[in-house]
């Protein structure tokens, strides 16, 4: 009973995190996040407006360390976000 095993996520770690294949910087993003970039870019850009709002919100109590804190993640959140949206739509349709 030696049949062969198709299942490529019992090949360690690295078979896993292979999996989708992709290729370049592609490669950093978490593949459960690979495999759904439109929901996740959309949760990012959603969590970078609400940093942004809490920056602009710090910066009208003048904490401004708070507000370039926030400011700051905010526009992380939102140029991974608007990353994630633009490969999932660079994607080739799934089968």
């Amino acid at each position: 009973m030696s049949a062969t095993n198709d299942n490529t996520a019992l090949g360690g770690l690295r078979a896993w995190w292979a999996s989708p294949p992709r290729s370049g910087l592609q490669r950093i993003i978490n593949p459960w996040e690979y495999r759904h970039l439109r929901a996740f870019g959309i949760t990012r850009v959603v969590g970078g407006l609400v940093a942004a709002t809490a920056g602009v919100i710090c910066l009208s109590y003048s904490a401004y360390g708070w507000a370039a804190f926030f400011l700051v993640i905010g526009a992380l959140n939102l140029v991974g976000g608007y990353w994630y949206i633009t490969i999932g739509r660079s994607a080739p349709p799934r089968r």
